[in-house]
């Protein structure tokens, strides 16, 4: 993991450039350094490097790097969301970025009224209904929209997508795109302001920017190459 911070500028370059290339002001998205699996030195190396946002996916050990690294970091939770983690997350996270059923969704502004929270939540989408990956299907999410945003203690700030895995960035093109136009049809339909999209890792953020992304969930890229990947947690 040498050369965590050369890794880190080196990324934000290529965003910049998509930024420009799309006609986007260079600080319309947030680099989301996925720090899963990474051990606390090379996110103190990050942090150091003037990166301040990290993504974790899995609870336990995310609690453990919380509690040892700077307050001044900031953390979203990233990875699946099993029901029985909900009460640790939501004082722990900024934001959660898989919320994939209204079922957790009510859940989860259960335990927000319970903590006196109100939560900063994506809704996952499975844009390509791939049956691996969890998220609303597009028309079940418009279907249920209205349910959602009656969850009062759920801040819902936007839409998160991983897309099919594939040698080539450009085919995560219209999945971007589509979660884009998702997006803004529902803000249409139900005159809600859903300002954020979680879309693009480091295979293809810059495509995923140039397609609207607000926040691009980067590791690899950053921390280096990792032995696993789990239901595209990793970035």
């Amino acid at each position: 993991m040498a050369g965590v911070a050369a890794n880190l500028l080196a990324v934000r370059e290529r965003m910049h450039a998509a930024c420009g290339r799309a006609g986007r002001a260079a600080d319309a998205v947030e680099l989301l350094a996925v720090s899963k699996g990474v051990a606390p030195e090379f996110i103190r190396e990050a942090y150091e490097a003037g990166q301040m946002l990290f993504g974790e996916s899995r609870q336990q050990e995310a609690a453990a790097k919380i509690a040892a690294l700077p307050g001044a970091l900031r953390w979203h939770f990233i990875g699946r969301v099993q029901h029985n983690k909900v009460r640790k997350l939501l004082p722990a996270f900024e934001a959660i970025h898989a919320i994939d059923s209204l079922r957790l969704a009510a859940y989860a502004a259960e335990l927000a009224a319970e903590l006196g929270l109100f939560p900063k939540v994506f809704l996952q989408v499975n844009v390509a209904a791939e049956a691996a990956k969890g998220g609303f299907d597009p028309a079940v999410l418009r279907a249920e929209m209205a349910a959602l945003l009656r969850l009062q203690r759920l801040d819902i700030v936007g839409l998160m997508t991983i897309p099919p895995a594939a040698p080539d960035p450009q085919a995560a093109r219209p999945w971007f795109a589509g979660l884009r136009d998702l997006r803004d049809s529902l803000e249409q339909e139900f005159s809600v302001c859903l300002p954020a999209l979680s879309m693009g890792m480091s295979d293809d953020f810059e495509v995923a920017i140039e397609e609207g992304a607000t926040h691009v969930r980067v590791g690899s890229a950053i921390f280096g190459e990792r032995a696993y990947r789990v239901d595209g947690e990793l970035g």
